[in-house]
């Protein structure tokens, strides 16, 4: 079983309709969907077929209606309310080519702590896979840094997508790598590769990345996605889709490569179910299927 801690919020999508008129009014079509990247990553893996348990915390409202929304895609959800703050919300806004500029409120997020995790939470669980915001985040970072502990205690793996370049930055890249050691499976785009590795050009040195992790998948977008161990390399293109929403490509993305990588260790076929699984994300509004 694949367990996945981490964020639970409500999207709310904003895709304006006609140019934006500032300091007045400007059509747009706004749907709120259930998000959080890795409630996001637990939903695609259950729709998958993987064996998935979620845990995250929500605020009194989303027990119940996040829930379902996890159940749905055959995930076994977990759910902790904090009874004073609500459900954390992402205000996304979409430009002309598809692309998100997001505005976030952790709210119960925030509030995550160890005595939150229920003791049989590590029952049949052989993998665990966390997102970046729980390491970002200084109220939630040593949670996710003793679930990594306590993965590696019970023979688990784990793997860790770190999710955002800006807040990367912010801690550096030097302290993430710290709080990440012993990750068996890193899962970053492009940027976010560049900035662990120093890079100032266009390249990512390779090498430098798997001293650091076992196994390393760098997103590239448009181009694909690379995986790399040791001295063994495997690329995979991605096919030409029609984008119509980049939001949760990256969830969707991780998600088939587990998927695969999991069950069979083989890469190529890993990278294209993963790749598979983003292209169809972006195809659709939302970050689930």
């Amino acid at each position: 079983m694949i367990l996945v801690v981490g964020d639970v919020v409500d999207d709310i999508g904003v895709l304006p309709l006609e140019p934006v008129a500032p300091r007045s009014d400007t059509r747009a079509q706004i749907r709120m969907t259930p998000g959080g990247s890795a409630a996001n990553t637990a939903a695609w893996l259950g729709f998958l077929g993987s064996d998935t348990r979620f845990f995250g915390k929500v605020g009194n409202d989303g027990v119940q209606r996040h829930g379902a929304a996890l159940r749905e895609h055959q995930v076994e959800p977990r759910l902790v309310a904090d009874p004073l703050l609500p459900t954390a919300t992402i205000v996304l806004t979409l430009d002309d080519e598809a692309d998100r500029t997001m505005y976030v409120d952790r709210a119960a997020n925030g509030t995550l702590t160890s005595a939150d995790l229920p003791e049989d939470l590590w029952d049949g669980v052989d993998w665990l896979h966390l997102t970046g915001y729980t390491f970002f985040d200084p109220q939630t970072r040593d949670v996710a840094i003793e679930l990594i502990a306590e993965a590696k205690r019970r023979g688990a793996g784990v793997s860790v997508d770190p999710s955002t370049t800006a807040f990367l930055r912010e801690v550096t890249p030097e302290a993430f790598a710290a709080w990440t050691h012993g990750v068996d499976l890193l899962v970053p785009n492009l940027d976010e590769a560049r900035l662990l590795v120093g890079a100032t050009g266009p390249f990512v040195d390779f090498d430098t990345l798997t001293s650091m992790y076992p196994h390393v998948v760098v997103t590239l977008g448009s181009m694909g996605a690379a995986y790399v161990a040791g001295s063994a390399r495997e690329q995979v293109a991605a096919p030409r889709v029609q984008v119509v929403d980049t939001t949760g490509a990256g969830d969707a993305f991780t998600a088939g490569f587990l998927a695969s990588w999991l069950e069979t260790k083989d890469p190529r076929a890993a990278l294209t179910g993963g790749i598979g699984a983003a292209s169809r994300c972006v195809q659709q509004r939302g970050a689930r299927p």
